[in-house]
């Protein structure tokens, strides 16, 4: 059956029903508690807390580390991001990590799970409400499956997921204020944080693949958006991780935003992260050459144009993109 052009037939329905249910409630029920209860900063601190906890797990360590294995981490750090990672109700680390590496591999072709070329609503959700195909066998990520504590949390992601993301808030919110501040830890720090974490997670398929700029490859739809960078914890230099996506970084100039970069950095002062890989500044610098000459454009100040262009110049004019760093 086909219900307004919409292929019923194909719908993930508890997928569906989870993304649809918990927006249906940040629209109604988070409003209506407002109306009756206000709002505290107690509320507003949890969910800003809950915010940052989840949404840097998934930039920090399902992206990074994980999926991309850009640094390597200490046990501390790999827990908190696997169990406030599952906050974020993006599924386990071993489904995601596989679902990204297939991205990457198969970016804008029908192997990519979130295909832009299948279009914008496609990218950011529509691959998640009809997708149908049975998940696993895991077979690209057989390296985090070697890792106990990632089978620990696929075998029990639900429960871990709920428990963190919801329970959690909800019980620090019955500490603060009773009855009513359960019900707004879970409504505010618990739904409408996940709604508003995975809508910022989804624009990274779907937007930052759409506006932009490509200052380092048109290999692939993949852009640069200052704009989504502020609303993904620093995502947003789509185009350069796509180029070089072994890079800890996604901002590499000084005026980019890039928070998560700066949070495993800081980690690595304090002894909790290590082995961090970066990109040489040549190789970033050869890639914008490149680019410019080949388009006439750039993603640099105006007074350091030339100076691009020269790198390209007295290197030859030619280099490949290496993504084994």
């Amino acid at each position: 059956m086909v219900f307004f052009r919409i292929p019923t037939h194909r719908i993930n329905w508890i997928t569906s029903s989870f993304l649809m249910g918990t927006l249906a409630l940040t629209l109604t029920a988070v409003p209506i508690y407002l109306w009756r209860f206000g709002l505290d900063w107690f509320q507003v601190l949890l969910f800003a807390l809950m915010l940052i906890a989840t949404g840097f797990s998934i930039t920090l360590g399902y992206h990074r580390l994980f999926s991309h294995i850009t640094f390597r981490a200490a046990l501390p750090v790999r827990l908190l991001t696997a169990i406030f990672g599952a906050a974020a109700f993006e599924n386990s680390v071993l489904m995601w990590a596989s679902e990204h590496r297939n991205h990457h591999k198969h970016v804008d072709h029908d192997d990519d799970p979130y295909n832009i070329s299948k279009g914008f609503f496609h990218a950011h959700i529509g691959w998640l409400l009809f997708k149908l195909n049975p998940e696993g066998p895991y077979d690209n990520v057989a390296d985090l499956e070697k890792d106990g504590l990632l089978r620990w949390q696929d075998k029990h992601i639900q429960t871990i997921a709920v428990t963190m993301g919801f329970v959690l808030p909800a019980l620090l919110g019955a500490a603060w204020n009773g009855w009513s501040g359960a019900l707004g830890g879970f409504l505010i720090a618990g739904v409408a944080r996940v709604v508003v974490l995975q809508h910022c997670t989804f624009l990274i398929n779907s937007a930052c693949h759409v506006f932009g700029a490509q200052p380092y490859s048109k290999k692939c739809s993949a852009r640069d958006s200052f704009l989504m960078a502020l609303f993904t914890f620093g995502e947003g230099y789509h185009n350069y991780h796509h180029e070089f996506q072994y890079d800890y970084r996604n901002g590499v100039k000084p005026w980019q935003f890039d928070p998560t970069k700066w949070m495993i950095w800081s980690l690595s002062k304090l002894g909790l992260a290590r082995n961090l890989r970066s990109v040489p500044a040549e190789k970033i610098r050869l890639a914008e050459a490149r680019q410019m000459a080949e388009t006439g454009a750039s993603d640099e100040p105006a007074y350091l144009v030339p100076a691009v262009a020269s790198v390209y110049s007295i290197m030859g004019g030619s280099s490949g993109s290496d993504q084994s760093i």
